[in-house]
């Protein structure tokens, strides 16, 4: 009896936190409406002008108590500007969450985050990260138009291996500076870092090991990371390459995917992927290394540093620039 009146009380908790969430979302949004509203008659804009907002929060504040500063109040406009329509809203987000969205301009952007953090349950600090982390950017510039705007409208959807690749992988949070690290340098850290690296992989995830051994012809091999993917519910070995990839590495992740196919997989899994993360590689190689192969086996490119966000931006306006002309 404990048990289910504890359940009871918490789930009633929980809704109620809901319910008053939802209902101060639906204040701002209705503020921010009788705010754009009043802007949009001639009179208010000539008479108040860049004012506005100063003037109302001083009123209100007097008025009501605080909660109406003008960062807040401008947040509430640009809440009924970004989501004209209440209904389009999500009770899952909270007001905190609509902060970060509605400071986005670009509406792609913007709804790829809403999108995310409605599906996935993101909390406010890790939407925050994502953000200043570009990775709207960082998945769609290996997309074209098509690709892009179905990313932007219903967030990353996992039903294919490529949906977990991305062209290229930051890893920036492993504080590498000095130009002549070594493989198992990168290892190390990736391990010692290995939270910051399941974010950057993306969700679904799971670590299984480090050095795996493949006994092949009574020589062993030994992969240098192993995850198990449990929404695909596959392996994927990724192989770490401190220059540029060669024909022979692609070789190599071949054959470590047979290897995984025919004596580690069980009935319930599905083909492996296999990832070869380099510091750089050639396209045009890697096309002819890779010709009639695996459609599992990638090759990505990681980097040290994370690039301005306007870089990728512009790489993404590029691709919606040619299917625009």
């Amino acid at each position: 009896m404990v048990e289910q009146i504890a359940t009871v009380v918490a789930q009633s908790k929980q809704r109620a936190v809901r319910a008053v969430n939802n209902a101060l979302v639906e204040m701002n949004w209705n503020i921010g409406k009788y705010i754009v509203e009043y802007e949009q008659s001639g009179s208010a804009r000539a008479e108040y002008g860049a004012n506005l907002i100063s003037k109302l929060s001083r009123d209100l504040t007097l008025r009501i108590g605080k909660g109406y500063s003008r960062s807040n109040l401008s947040n509430m406009r640009l809440l009924y500007l970004r989501f004209p329509i209440f209904q389009t809203l999500s009770g899952k987000l909270s007001w905190s969450h609509y902060i970060e969205l509605v400071g986005i301009d670009d509406k792609l952007e913007r709804d790829f985050y809403f999108a995310e953090s409605v599906n996935q349950n993101w909390s406010v600090r890790y939407l925050r990260e994502q953000r200043e982390r570009g990775l709207f950017y960082q998945l769609a510039t290996a997309k074209d138009k098509e690709e892009i705007v179905s990313l932007s409208a219903h967030g990353l959807d996992i039903v294919q291996p490529k949906d977990i690749v991305k062209d290229t992988y930051f890893l920036d949070f492993l504080g590498i500076k000095v130009p002549d690290y070594s493989e198992g340098e990168l290892e190390d850290a990736l391990i010692r870092n290995m939270e910051d690296f399941l974010l950057e992989l993306g969700k679904g995830f799971a670590f299984v090991g480090r050095q795996y051994r493949l006994t092949i012809d009574n020589e062993d091999y030994h992969a240098d990371l192993v995850f198990y993917h449990i929404i695909l519910k596959c392996y994927v070995i990724i192989d770490l390459k401190r220059g540029k990839v060669r024909a022979e590495d692609i070789g190599q992740m071949n054959m470590y995917l047979g290897y995984f196919a025919l004596d580690v997989n069980t009935e319930s899994d599905n083909p492996p992927i296999g990832i070869i993360l380099a510091a750089d590689k050639n396209d045009v190689m890697v096309q002819y290394a890779t010709y009639n192969m695996d459609a599992n086996l990638f090759v990505a490119k990681y980097q040290l540093y994370l690039p301005e966000t306007e870089e990728l931006k512009q790489i993404v306006r590029a691709e919606l620039d040619k299917y625009n002309q």
